[in-house]
């Protein structure tokens, strides 16, 4: 069962370029295009993600389906060793499906859902290595949730909610594999390191006046130990090929505790205007991973013991979102998210590019008939240049990363 469970995850776990540190801005259309202004508004079934206390405004039933695309249009990497590459791989899809329903002879919504939660990644093809050879330098993280919740009306003021989930992470890396030039280096290759473990959120949406909702939420830090993967290590160049190790983990990441609020404003029946500011963990998420790889397919070969140093800061988030109703069937979104890069320069990683700070979006929904609407927009995350030197990393000193990307993102509901 929990072979099925984790393949099943997986299919929600693309690679994403997220943007908020290692976490997309939002989930759905309509929390994304308001550019992640969310937790006062909540009316879909991706309030499973967002605050489950907004599970209460649906008030019969409701199924979601999105998807998103990313075009990376510049993630570049610049070095002392002559490369200024593109990352080759330039698209990545990404979806999730949600479904809710009210009680009935209760003030309870109860729901349940597949999101695509972020990760990162970066593939960088023919690099220049200090050891006069070419190779690649990549990796990839994906963090995928299945979740259920439910939120209660405590009376015509209050809702409160709260939801449960499984999430489940896999990663691969490689750093010049084909490279080996001992005792120097020895390239290396990670492959099927995955993560299932358990995760919750809670929320409440206070309604002040008929106009002006008030909301609060708390998701818990959740810890991602990567394990069962193999390592191939490079030792062609001391005539022992290439060496396996069956029993790989990778410890350190995690998903950060986050605390939200916000508000939302219905100025009039067609203006809808939305505020969060939400605060990430990064701290303590983020500190640094423990590589351990055992079982080598040589003999008398010594374990692997690697710590990689992150330690990330904190990051306060800032989204404002609009909603105008235009006419009956059509509304239009924009919205605009601000949180300054967590990662510092000195462990920048090409590979882990959530260096973004600014994010806009816009786009639309059409009432299609009276059971169906369809969401489409666009997410533009601003060009970001670092300039850093990593001494954990084969770059040597003043390396260079560059990140910019568009992402389309599409929804339909019932």
């Amino acid at each position: 069962m929990k072979k099925i469970t984790v393949c099943f995850l997986g299919l929600f776990a693309g690679t994403s370029h997220a943007t908020n540190g290692i976490n997309l801005i939002g989930f759905g259309a309509e929390s994304t295009l308001m550019a992640g202004a969310d937790i006062a508004v909540a009316r879909d079934t991706t309030a499973l993600n967002t605050n489950p206390a907004g599970l209460t405004q649906i008030k019969t039933k409701r199924f979601d389906a999105y998807g998103s695309l990313l075009r990376i249009t510049d993630l570049s990497h610049e070095d002392q060793f002559g490369n200024d590459r593109h990352a080759s791989n330039l698209y990545t899809g990404l979806g999730g499906m949600g479904y809710a329903q009210k009680l009935e002879n209760v003030a309870c919504t109860v729901g349940g859902g597949l999101f695509a939660q972020g990760g990162s990644g970066g593939v960088f093809e023919n690099m220049q290595t200090a050891f006069a050879t070419e190779d690649e330098y990549s990796g990839l993280f994906a963090v995928g949730k299945l979740t259920g919740g439910v939120g209660c009306e405590v009376n015509d003021k209050w809702s409160v909610g709260g939801s449960f989930g499984l999430v489940y992470a896999q990663a691969e890396q490689k750093i010049f594999p084909d490279t080996s030039a001992p005792p120097a280096f020895a390239g290396i290759e990670i492959d099927d390191a995955t993560s299932l473990r358990t995760s919750f959120k809670l929320g409440i949406q206070y309604r002040a006046t008929p106009k002006l909702t008030l909301a609060a939420s708390y998701t818990g830090k959740t810890e991602l130990p990567l394990t069962d993967g193999e390592l191939k290590l490079n030792m062609t160049g001391a005539g022992l090929g290439v060496v396996k190790y069956d029993d790989v983990s990778l410890k350190g990441l995690a998903l950060p505790e986050e605390i939200g609020v916000g508000a939302a404003y219905q100025m009039n029946e067609k203006l809808l205007l939305s505020l969060k500011v939400n605060w990430l963990n990064w701290s303590d998420a983020m500190k640094k991973t423990e590589l351990r790889a055992t079982d080598p397919s040589v003999a008398g070969l010594p374990d692997i013991n690697s710590t990689s140093t992150m330690n990330w800061n904190n990051q306060l988030v800032f989204a404002t979102g609009m909603a105008y109703r235009y006419n009956d069937k059509l509304t239009l979104y924009s919205g605009y998210n601000y949180g300054k890069n967590p990662i510092p320069k000195e462990h920048t990683n090409p590979v882990v590019a959530g260096i973004f700070d600014h994010h806009l979006t816009f786009g639309g929904s059409y009432q299609y008939n009276s059971e169906w609407i369809i969401y489409g927009g666009i997410e533009y995350d601003f060009r970001k240049k670092v300039d850093y030197t990593n001494s954990e990393l084969p770059f040597g000193n003043d390396s260079q990363l560059r990140n910019e990307a568009v992402w389309l993102h599409m929804m339909v509901s019932r």
